[in-house]
């Protein structure tokens, strides 16, 4: 936390500084209306009573403009560590690797890097602001108290082991809830990212009862153990009142008394006294949510902190890529397990070479592997044996920024962007000019699409792409990694939301702008696959056979089959 803190040290210096000032006033004003009741108003000076006022007037403006601007400073501390803790959250959420993304969960990181940080920011607010009012306030009060007489402050040392021994129970009772409240929320977080994620998925089932009802049952975890929190907390304002009330009846009762007998105590005095005594219990009870407070900022920053040590599973090398990069991918031996199920490979003993400029086409069945094969090259994962390699380098050697500039890579899940179409597509690369996007979007067959919408490129696209279809989404996706120029293409199975007239005429373009660019294609389909230069057949993550598509309609059983089932007639070579 300091790391994060050094940087505004002049407002963490300058916050409590100008506190004091605030202190000052509320210190001062019961002693001078001491003197006013005592001098001014039993004593009939009306001069005492008009000079003490303009002084308290005087005091409260300074003490009024000292607490602004300690205000400002510990606000602008506390947001500016906000700020840097959570690009910093950020930051190392995006250097994760997908099985570490996967362990924390998606609804967590957004409860670390929003909920989590405000409670940390109210922490840093508070200590500047709360703990140095409230620690010189109860110490400034004591020693007022005491000025006013001795007699009065045994009355608060009396008192506060008891309200110490209340806030210190019910504090141990509700420290460990508020971990467990945040991991409701996680809970509730991910759960509502699902649902309005796949709100058309709930709507086409009807499935909306079955989303409430899940909804209200983490809902209602969630009230229940905040509910448990809070009433126990409830029960520590009666019990400290008691003891406030407790006292001031001390007070009252020992003040009556002197007046009455030795006349050492005078009216303004205890007036001044009872004043004092508020301040001293009601900081301890302003302590006592401070307490609350910290309590559940530090299950907070443990979480963030979670997140901020862990160190990404992956490792850039030190080679980069000549400049001479054409493209070649190899992989040797390749076994290739998902972290969370070691003992499942889904690949096994891969060996292929993709020479530069080729097209190679992979397909198989569903599970065989064909998606797991090309999130090996831009290392989404990394393989559990053997070496993928890009130009004879293995790709862990590679810096991932730079491995990752050479290779597009289209996915079978569309991402887009709450951005116009145009910036969607220059994703691919953010300085190109609107004829090279214009120019990616033809080779994708979607400037058609584009040209018929109402603003053109320049028309935004909503939350998610909703407001596309499935094959408008594919083929600006396509254009977005067209875009980029990259050695190697990756299309995994990116055509299976287009017609195959309009896949046909993707992949014309594609040969006339992309002669020498070595080209993967994941397909399901056999008219997807049936041009490449060469296609690997997958069956249960072991490569059966590659080939042409005539040579593997003469040798391959499995692809046979696969030919069988989509065109439902025996194929055989001619």
């Amino acid at each position: 936390m300091l790391k994060y803190l050094k940087p505004y040290w002049y407002c963490c210096v300058l916050a409590p500084l100008f506190m004091l000032g605030e202190i000052a006033m509320d210190m001062l004003q019961p002693a001078m209306m001491a003197v006013i009741v005592d001098d001014g108003v039993l004593g009939g000076n009306l001069p005492v009573i008009l000079s003490m006022g303009l002084k308290m007037v005087l005091l409260i403006v300074f003490g009024g403009t000292t607490g602004i601007l300690c205000g400002v400073f510990a606000n602008t501390a506390a947001q500016r560590v906000g700020n840097d803790i959570r690009k910093d959250l950020f930051g190392r959420i995006m250097d994760l690797s997908f099985r570490q993304t996967d362990r924390f969960t998606t609804g967590s990181l957004v409860t670390r890097i929003t909920n989590d940080v405000t409670q940390v920011e109210q922490m840093v607010m508070m200590s500047m602001r709360s703990i140095v009012r409230c620690s010189v306030m109860f110490v400034g009060g004591i020693v007022m108290l005491y000025l006013q007489s001795p007699r009065f402050a045994l009355v608060v040392a009396c008192g506060l082991p008891f309200l110490a021994a209340f806030i210190i129970l019910f504090l141990r009772k509700v420290s460990p809830l508020f971990t467990v409240i945040q991991q409701k929320l996680d809970a509730l977080n991910c759960l509502l990212q699902e649902n309005i994620a796949g709100a058309r998925v709930v709507k086409a089932y009807v499935k909306e009862a079955d989303s409430l009802r899940q909804f209200g049952a983490a809902n209602d975890e969630l009230c229940d153990i905040n509910l448990r929190a809070q009433s126990m907390l409830a029960f520590l304002n009666p019990c400290v009142n008691i003891v406030l009330n407790l006292c001031v009846v001390a007070v009252l009762y020992l003040g009556g008394v002197s007046v009455r007998t030795d006349g050492t105590i005078t009216p303004g005095q205890i007036m001044a006294s009872l004043t004092y005594l508020s301040l001293i219990l009601m900081r301890v009870i302003f302590m006592a949510n401070i307490f609350q407070t910290f309590t559940r900022a530090s299950a907070s920053w443990r979480r963030i902190r979670e997140v901020l040590d862990t160190a990404p599973e992956q490792r850039d090398g030190t080679a980069r890529p000549a400049d001479s990069c054409r493209g070649r991918v190899e992989f040797r031996h390749v076994d290739f397990a998902y972290p969370d199920a070691p003992d499942h490979p889904v690949l096994q003993d891969l060996s292929f070479t993709v020479e530069p400029g080729e097209t190679v086409a992979i397909i198989g069945a569903t599970g065989s592997g064909k998606t797991s094969l090309v999130q090996l090259i831009p290392r989404f994962y990394d393989v559990s044996a053997g070496i993928v390699r890009v130009d004879g380098v293995d790709v862990r050697d590679f810096a991932r920024q730079d491995l990752r500039q050479r290779i597009g890579i289209v996915q079978q899940k569309a991402e887009l962007f709450s951005r116009s179409i145009a910036e969607n597509i220059r994703w691919g690369w953010a300085e190109a000019d609107d004829e090279a996007v214009a120019g990616a979007a033809r080779i994708a067959q979607a400037e058609d699409f584009i040209l018929r919408t109402p603003s053109g490129y320049d028309t935004p696209v909503t939350e998610g792409g909703h407001s596309l279809s499935g094959g408008q989404k594919q083929r600006l996706s396509i254009a977005r990694a067209v875009l980029k120029r990259p050695e190697i293409l990756i299309f995994d199975d990116s055509g299976s939301a287009l017609d195959l007239r309009t896949e046909a005429t993707l992949y014309d373009a594609l040969d006339a702008a992309f002669a020498g660019t070595t080209r993967l294609i994941v397909a399901q389909r056999i008219a997807s696959v049936q041009r490449a230069d060469r296609i690997l057949v997958l069956d249960n993550g072991r490569l059966c056979a590659e080939g042409t598509h005539r040579d593997l309609l003469a040798s391959s059983p499995v692809y046979q089959a696969i030919c069988r089932s989509q065109l439902k007639k025996e194929v055989t070579a001619s």
